[in-house]
């Protein structure tokens, strides 16, 4: 691990390197940035892929498992039921991520080092606090909860593998914050390093955790928190030790700042809030599933959706990008810099998801193959998973438009209106689409994968406009501004 960690950075131009892409020409800037995260996420997003596709019994046939070890339909179940609690861990790690990033960003645009500084240090005793008020009650409350949404036969599981997940949940959110904080500083290859070495190492481990220990799905939750740990020592060694990073750290006599608390929940706040609300849905979602089909309709859901998350991460990756490029630019007040990182991303992910759409309509039940190869009840669910999988292709181009429009929001400091236009999307057009389509037209469990699609297009063109419009005004205020001052000299 020590070479890993040596080669990566070298001197004091790391230090100023991504600060100039940042200020840099827009789409180079967008580029530059997106490309790693795109690398670092496609990886990330591939061992929650793994994840699934291991304790689906996917290793049964290379590995001796002892019978007293659950995989198949019912294991994948369980990793379905932890799953809307796994995302408000993230929800809160990114949105707090978001606010420190946007900060920091537009404090480098400001040409404001310091103000930089305690962004940074701010948002590391931040996530400590949250990651203490966040574990404890969902470890002690996690098989209530599961059975509350619904889970059957798979509630215990559910419960030994979410309470493994809670209590490293520690390393989950510095592991997000620390990668937040490089991306905004204009540093998103370690960022990309740290991530895909966490990945990889999850990979690795998860099959031996699984079948080699015959920890079955428990195993999985090991590998993942045991992933996690290892890139929190490597995160951590980059930021207090090395000290080649653009902020500082001075934690002596540190005392919380209302102004920069203020700065970082304004736009944090909203972005934890509008990640909870997509977990918020998805939750809502599987009670509707759960009432319709029980644990198979979460086993087709949770096999599905994985394959979904795969399919828009380049979205994400550019959404990093937008975030860091649109508030630096805009902390320059260089709003024409501003319409073009929002053109040109929604561009560029409009063409990857066209393609990716396509790729996946024609080869979802080949890609579905791969889970259904070991147990009889995934076998006879795969046209269902299929039927999923090519329906939700429907909405990845479009996605693109409503992803750009709530990313550039938070670069800027708008978070509440990045949040209102997700909270359209998810609290309420997805679950009343699920019941006009469950209950009034009586389509059964298609129509929650309709409701999802019809959901998530209106709210894309619904922020896209919105930020449109945005950008607009911004641009025409200042061309009237410098019309006034013109006359004035």
């Amino acid at each position: 691990m020590s070479c890993f960690v040596i080669n990566i950075s070298s001197s004091d131009d790391i230090k100023t390197k991504g600060v100039t892409t940042l200020l840099g020409e827009p789409r180079k800037a967008v580029i530059k940035l997106a490309i790693p995260m795109i690398i670092a996420m496609s990886i990330t997003t591939i061992y929650n892929f793994v994840d699934t596709l291991w304790v689906s019994g996917f290793g049964a046939n290379w590995f001796t498992i002892s019978q007293t070890v659950e995989v198949g339909a019912k294991a994948v179940a369980a990793v379905g039921f932890v799953l809307p609690f796994f995302m408000m861990i993230i929800a809160l790690s990114t949105g707090i991520g978001v606010g420190c990033g946007s900060a920091i960003s537009r404090r480098i645009g400001a040409k404001d080092k310091k103000g930089a500084d305690n962004v940074a240090i701010h948002s590391i005793f931040l996530i400590i606090l949250i990651s203490i008020a966040f574990t404890l009650p969902l470890f002690f409350l996690s098989e209530f909860l599961f059975v509350f949404i619904g889970a059957k036969d798979a509630a215990i599981l559910a419960s030994s593998y979410g309470k493994i997940i809670f209590l490293g949940s520690f390393f989950i959110f510095f592991t997000y914050i620390a990668n937040a904080i490089l991306r905004g500083e204009g540093d998103a290859k370690r960022a990309m390093y740290a991530m895909m070495f966490g990945a990889g190492l999850n990979i690795v481990l998860d099959p031996i955790f699984i079948y080699n220990f015959n920890l079955g799905v428990t195993g999985a939750a090991y590998a993942t928190v045991f992933s996690m740990a290892i890139t929190t020592l490597i995160l951590m060694y980059w930021l207090f030790f090395r000290k080649d990073t653009y902020v500082n750290f001075i934690f002596p006599g540190f005392r919380f700042n209302r102004e920069i608390l203020k700065d970082i929940f304004r736009v944090g706040l909203p972005a934890s809030i509008q990640q909870l609300s997509m977990s918020i849905t998805i939750v809502i979602l599987i009670a509707f599933i759960a009432f319709i089909k029980g644990d198979e309709g979460i086993t087709i859901y949770t096999i599905g959706w994985r394959v979904v998350t795969i399919a828009i991460l380049p979205l994400l990756g550019i959404a990093t990008a937008v975030v860091s490029v649109g508030g630096a630019a805009f902390g320059a007040r260089a709003f024409e810099k501003l319409k073009t990182v929002f053109y040109y991303s929604i561009k560029i992910g409009l063409i990857i998801e066209i393609i990716i759409a396509v790729i996946i309509f024609l080869l979802a039940p080949l890609i579905i193959s791969a889970f259904t190869t070991y147990d009889l009840e995934l076998i006879i669910l795969s046209p269902d998973i299929v039927m999923f999988l090519q329906i939700s292709c429907l909405f990845f181009p479009g996605a693109a438009f409503g992803i750009m429009a709530s990313s550039l929001f938070q670069g800027i400091g708008k978070g509440i209106y990045s949040l209102i236009s997700t909270l359209l999307r998810t609290v309420i057009l997805a679950p009343l689409f699920a019941v006009i389509f469950v209950f009034i037209f009586d389509i059964g469990l298609v129509g929650v994968w309709y409701a999802i699609v019809v959901a998530n297009l209106i709210g894309s063109v619904v922020s896209s406009s919105w930020c449109r419009w945005y950008i607009y005004n911004l641009n025409d205020k200042k061309i009237k501004l410098n019309l006034k001052q013109t006359f004035k000299n």
